[in-house]
């Protein structure tokens, strides 16, 4: 498939998605009319790993079929599978179309491990992987359904590389931004990037002015959502000189 280029992201914008939990940035989505965004079912399988942001780079999965997926495909390095792993850049995350099927792994400990020395920003699958106790120490950021043993041959025939994919039901495109935390998985239309962004750190710093209101003991009225006696209140703490000056 011939990908056509993209403009590159803005830093700054990455840099705020990073500051924003998949919740805030799943609301920021639905303001704009998109309500089918988060990636259900997936967990974190990598307690230990940062926080996921990067653009998805995407291999499609059909069935399997006994004629074609037998173990000697695996003598050949252009196979689908292992040349997204080698194609996958510095700040891509691998999205991974299983079509929800978890009774054979979409990949393991070795390929997981490559990707990760390559740079990737994380894996996104909606599938199942092998070797998860291995996968769990590694510094990628990794969301599946679970652990399987089974090769992904038994069920799996990787076909396409770079093209539009459904994973955990959520259409995810090349160049789409996706975000991972302990909730789980969003995918940012990646033309919204730059907007979702902003409010969506926006909506982290107001909240936390929130929090600390409830934690305080104000009542939800008034406070959450902030009526404009509150709204002046946080504005105002964004006016005032930090400690530091």
């Amino acid at each position: 498939m011939t990908e056509t280029p993209q403009a590159p992201l803005n830093p700054d914008d990455l840099a705020a998605l990073r500051e924003a939990s998949t919740a805030t940035i799943t609301t920021q989505l639905f303001k704009h009319g998109l309500r089918n965004t988060f990636l259900a079912g997936l967990t974190r399988v990598t307690a230990d790993a940062p926080r996921m942001v990067g653009e998805a780079f995407t291999l499609r999965y059909i069935p399997a079929r006994e004629d074609l997926d037998t173990l000697d495909v695996y003598d050949d390095y252009d196979h689908p599978q292992r040349a997204a792993i080698e194609q996958v850049g510095p700040g891509q995350i691998l999205v991974v179309d299983c079509r929800g099927e978890g009774r054979a792994a979409s990949a393991g400990n070795i390929l997981l491990t490559r990707l990760a020395v390559r740079g990737a920003a994380g894996l996104v699958t909606d599938g199942t992987l092998r070797d998860i106790e291995e996968i769990g120490r590694l510094p990628l950021p990794v969301y599946a359904t679970g652990a399987a043993a089974m090769t992904n041959l038994a069920l799996h025939h990787a076909v396409d590389l770079q093209v539009p994919v459904g994973c955990a039901g959520v259409a995810v495109y090349p160049g789409d931004v996706l975000v991972g935390d302990a909730d789980g998985v969003v995918c940012i239309p990646r033309h919204l990037v730059a907007v979702i962004a902003r409010q969506a750190r926006e909506q982290e710093r107001l909240e936390a002015f929130i929090t600390e209101r409830i934690t305080a003991g104000a009542p939800l009225c008034g406070t959450y959502p902030a009526d404009a006696e509150t709204l002046r209140a946080y504005e105002e703490t964004l006016l005032a000189p930090s400690a530091k000056d």
